[in-house]
């Protein structure tokens, strides 16, 4: 990934590096890890690491690839199988290929109790699967006996139970508890006194926590803060205290300050594992499930396996009487003893152990995966010291089934049957399942489906769809993709790629967008209902409430999830059981006020939204515009004549100054971005401080210049200063592209650009009397013309000049030849953020960082300005692993046919170790009258016919229900609404006259309100949804 004096692949691992950040990321690029055990567990620990950019993995195994293998081992093939090859030698090659910055190496030595471990001081940490428990505790001995000590993982999945155990030594140092942005509060006081309390500005909200360390600057009066670090006790969400500021050295506090949050290192202890097994410290994620228990039960197999050198035979009754018998016993050895034991637990455990449950080897193997990473960078809080996870749920209402449907059948499926029994493993092959997006959850998604052999006979089938192509960011993630497919589409070679794994499954690709566009043509209600199952694997909340929509109304099953970063959730949503994703809503973004963005910047987000506004307006809406405007009103001589006739074509003034001052050659494009650089950072300023001076006054009477707002200091362009060169060539090259300039690299010389600048007349600051907004309530439209940018804030004059000025300036240019031709067309610019070459980035870097330097805020780099100008979603594989597994668990629960309180929402924030379940909320009932109800799922049908009115549809509401009638709407139109004049007379038209529909269109969607009981209510009482069906 990097050498010393190499940087990170920022194209390959620019969502990561989000999340890890680059110091992280490069003690990664220099960290050798061992991995023992290659089954289904140990290649998705491996996979992970691997993707994550590590400098070596090495992978051991002394076992040979087996048939039932192939149901968890997604790098073992077939052909692997017949061959007899080592589990790690056949799929190190494979592994290899995810990341050409990581050197895989594959093991066969034997590895027990006898075995010198000396091999293992090379290495930074050390993860065990697959291995008796004897082991296990010979190799914590031996890894926390280096210095430093070698970090210690094991883990491992049998049937539907499973763990992980970390030990990073006696002293390991987390350098970032929880890898979020430090936190910067505005001041608004501070006390003088013993303790000093800080309360927040404008009542916002400070986020700090206790003991949290801040840093203050800016503060006026109290200047002795400035630069000082100080540990705070919070008393409010808008106040806290800082320490004793009663002295002579603390003046009192004027105005002003910023108090930013500190990341300061935190010490953690782990103990070995010899004592945790007596004394276990343990994660709780279920409030339903006790992890002791689950500790009991696991150790007592692990005992198990010592003892009997194997695993507890599938479904036997007297290996499960053994292994309780082992449970007792070590209870009795714990110093908090289960009681009573949970024989059921350790019954259920005996039975499976034999299988492989691959929801869990996914999850575990992305939780696993980020404690890898948090062991060789101390990013993030570590493992506190074990987790258990099971999916014990699933195995409900099997006492009626035969033992032999578990027994093992020498296929791939047998890890599976083994857990789940083969009626369900047969359910699944008949699965028929539609998945909406082929990122870095699809293909987590479609590799699970590929191990459980979903959609593997005729009757199922897996229709997937994405409109992207593979880029080579994608890589770190969508881990399906190698480098010859980018450019290829994502739904296809995901599809391809998946049937590597399993090539019985049944795959449709597709490459279209789900959204009302393609509702009739691909993925109408038909499509919906031919399903079993809905997946989503979207990364917009736009496009998943348009999936819930469309399942509520067809009744389909939903399986959503995301992430962000080392967060993630999952969300079953169950036709008439569950709430939809509908019902949750997150907090609306808060918008940054016009005035803010155009004028008073106080923080670095709004100088970089400020020049990503300017790249937009400067070289897409106005180079868009410009275009519209000639197809729109034809040549210059017919725009002109239609002018000398009266009319003003809208956006003249503008297209015309656009034609008039575009730059024609390298030299004029040099020279427009010289001149834009003294607008925007000198004449800006000094606009500003004409108009409000450094010691003006508000209207009541408080300084002007007050925090937030911050006086600004005019620029001085400056030829040797980098950041001012920065901006001039980017613009320069951005103007040649938009106006189709062939720029050549004599053109970018030093020598040249100087030439050019030195030679550029720069217009002198004219003061203006122009009024400037102050007010944060004031929207940016009121105060822009139709080329503002995004944040209200056109590029010159907004006001239209008057008609004869405009047609004397297209008069003048059609005389001087600069009215036709190519003068008439410019390319619009698509911002474009992947792209370093481009450009794009420079320019909002530039333009952010010497916007900053006029109000004295922070600069940010090149890496924060990307991520917040791009809107870029900081993603890992490691949560995308644990998230498709747990939400591929919902899956199987939905196929078996849970109950409510079967399923399980998640949340899990992978960077803190915290993984949350919870039953989801029932299916909202809302109440028209006494004894009528509905919920969301819920969708009345009317059948009509060609002779069907109008008043026939009202009636059929005051018959069924006794409801009356108050509005019927199809989409945007009113259909009937008894108030409205004109309404009443409707009552005797046909339903397929009022309701235009297509040709083939068999039923319409109606929103029906109806009349309240009580007349003395204002609402109308709400239904649900009503589908009138045509009958034609």
């Amino acid at each position: 990934m990097a050498t010393e004096k190499e940087e990170i692949d920022d194209s390959l691992y620019s969502r990561q590096r989000y999340v890890l950040g680059d110091s992280a990321m490069k003690q990664m690029a220099h960290s050798n890890v061992f991995l023992s055990g290659l089954g289904g567990l140990g290649v998705e620990i491996a996979k992970n690491v691997v993707l994550a950019g590590v400098r070596s993995l090495t992978v051991h195994d002394t076992k040979t690839a087996t048939f039932k293998d192939l149901g968890t081992q997604f790098f073992l093939r077939e052909e692997d199988v017949k061959a007899s090859k080592n589990r790690a030698e056949a799929s190190v090659s494979r592994l290899s290929e995810l990341n050409p910055y990581v050197t895989v190496k594959s093991s066969t030595q034997e590895l027990t109790a006898d075995t010198d471990l000396t091999f293992l001081s090379e290495f930074k940490c050390v993860i065990i699967t697959e291995a008796p428990l004897s082991l296990q505790q010979k190799l914590d001995e031996y890894c926390r006996s280096q210095e430093p000590p070698i970090k210690f993982i094991m883990a491992d999945v049998y049937g539907v139970h499973s763990y992980a155990f970390c030990d990073f030594g006696d002293e390991f140092t987390i350098m970032d508890p929880n890898g979020e942005e430090p936190k910067e509060s505005f001041i608004a006081t501070i006390t003088k006194e013993n303790p000093g309390v800080v309360t927040s500005l404008d009542n916002r909200m400070h986020g700090f926590q206790d003991g949290d360390s801040v840093s203050f600057k800016e503060v006026q009066g109290m200047t002795a803060l400035n630069g000082t670090t100080r540990s705070i006790k919070v008393l409010s969400p808008y106040a806290y205290t800082i320490g004793d500021l009663s002295g002579d050295e603390f003046q009192p506090h004027e105005t002003g300050g910023i108090a930013t949050q500190v990341k300061m290192p935190k010490p953690a202890t782990f103990k070995s594992l010899a004592v945790q097994l007596k004394s276990p410290s343990t994660r709780l994620v279920d409030f339903t499930k006790d992890p002791n228990a689950s500790h009991l039960a696991m150790c007592a197999l692990l005992q198990y396996i010592d003892e009997h050198k194997q695993l507890p035979a599938v479904r036997s009754s007297e290996d499960a009487q053994k292994l309780i018998a082992i449970a007792t016993k070590l209870n009795q050895e714990l110093e908090n003893a289960i009681e009573p034991l949970n024989n059921e637990m350790i019954t259920n455990l005996a039975y499976t152990s034999q299988g492989s449950f691959v929801p869990l080897t996914a999850a575990m193997g992305g939780i696993v995966a980020q404690e890898v990473l948090k062991a060789l960078t101390g990013k993030f809080t570590p493992l506190n010291q074990w987790l258990f996870l099971d999916a014990v749920e699933i195995l409900g209402g099997q006492d009626s089934i035969p033992a032999e449907s578990f027994q093992p059948r020498g296929d791939r499926y047998d890890s599976l049957r083994i857990c789940v029994g083969d009626e369900m493993v047969q359910k699944l092959a008949n699965l028929r399942l539609f998945m909406v997006g082929c990122g870095a959850i699809g293909c987590e998604m479609m590799k699970n489906y590929a191990l459980l052999g979903i959609a593997s006979t005729d009757k199922g089938k897996i229709t997937i769809t994405d409109n992207d192509l593979i880029e080579k960011s994608n890589l770190n993630r969508q881990f399906l993709f190698r480098p010859h497919h980018i450019q290829k589409p994502k739904s296809e070679t995901a599809a391809a790629s998946t049937k590597e794994i399993n090539p019985a499954l049944h795959i449709e690709p597709h490459q279209n967008k789900v959204c009302p566009d393609t509702e009739q043509s691909h993925y109408n209600d038909a499509f919906f209902q031919r399903n079993d199952v809905i997946v989503n694997a979207l990364d917009n909340v736009e496009a998943r409430r348009y999936m819930d929509s469309r399942c509520v109304t067809n009744k389909k099953p939903l399986m959503e999830s995301g992430t962000l970063g080392a967060k993630g959730h999952v969300q079953v949503i169950v036709p008439d059981l569950t709430e939809t994703y509908s019902n949750q809503q997150d907090p609306p973004e808060e918008s940054v006020p016009y005035c803010t963005l155009k004028s008073f910047p106080a923080t670095i987000e709004h100088t970089i939204q400020w020049a990503r506004d300017k790249f937009e307006n400067m070289f897409n809406m106005k180079p868009n515009m410009f275009n519209k405007y000639w197809s729109t009103n034809g040549s210059p001589q017919q725009a002109l004549e239609r002018m000398q006739n009266g009319l003003q074509p809208e956006n003249t003034f503008q297209t015309l100054k656009l034609l008039k001052n575009r730059p024609g050659t390298w030299d004029r494009c040099v020279a427009t971005a010289r001149i834009k650089f003294e607008k925007y950072f000198n004449h800006k300023a000094k606009q500003l401080l004409y108009s409000f001076p450094p010691d003006a006054k508000t209207s009541e009477g408080e300084p002007f210049w007050q925090s937030p707002k911050r006086p600004p200091t005019p620029v001085e362009f400056d030829s040797s200063n980098e950041l001012h060169m920065l901006f001039v060539v980017s613009a320069a090259r951005l103007y040649a592209s938009f106006c189709n300039i062939c720029v050549t690299d004599e053109d970018r010389s030093s020598a040249r650009l100087l030439a050019i600048i030195n030679g550029t007349k720069v217009p002198k600051f004219v003061p203006s009397d122009k009024k400037i907004v102050t007010d944060e309530s004031a929207s940016g439209k009121e105060n822009e013309d139709s080329s503002g940018g995004p944040s209200g804030e056109a590029d010159d004059d907004e006001d239209d000049a008057d008609i004869t000025a405009c047609i004397h300036t297209l008069q003048e240019l059609i005389k001087a030849g600069r009215a036709e031709g190519s003068f008439l067309g410019l390319l619009p610019v698509e911002f474009e953020k992947d792209d370093d070459s481009n450009g794009h980035i420079d320019f909002i870097t530039s333009a952010s960082n010497l916007r900053a330097s006029m109000y004295s805020i922070e600069h940010a780099d090149r890496f924060k300005t990307k991520r917040i100008a791009g809107r870029i979603v900081p993603a890992i594989a490691t949560t995308t692993a644990a998230v498709s597994g747990l939400a591929t668990l919902e899956l199987i629960r939905y196929v078996k046919g849970a109950e409510l309180e079967e399923y399980r929402n998640c949340f899990l924030n992978l960077g803190l170790a915290i993984m949350m379940f919870s039953e989801p909320g029932p299916a909202t009932t809302t109440v028209i009258k006494p004894g009528l109800t509905f919920t969301q799922w819920d969708m009345w049908h009317v059948q009509g016919n060609p002779d069907f009115k109008l008043a026939d549809f009202v009636k059929y509401f005051q018959d069924k229900h006794d409801l009356t009638v108050s509005m019927v709407v199809n989409g945007t139109k009113m259909v009937y609404v008894p108030i409205m004049p004109g309404h009443m007379k409707r009552l005797p038209q046909k339903m397929c006259d009022l309701i235009k529909f297509s040709d083939g269109i068999k039923y319409v969607d109606l929103t029906v309100g109806f009349e309240p009981e009580d007349p003395d209510e204002d609402e109308d009482l709400s239904g649900p949804p009503i589908r009138y069906h045509f009958g034609l």
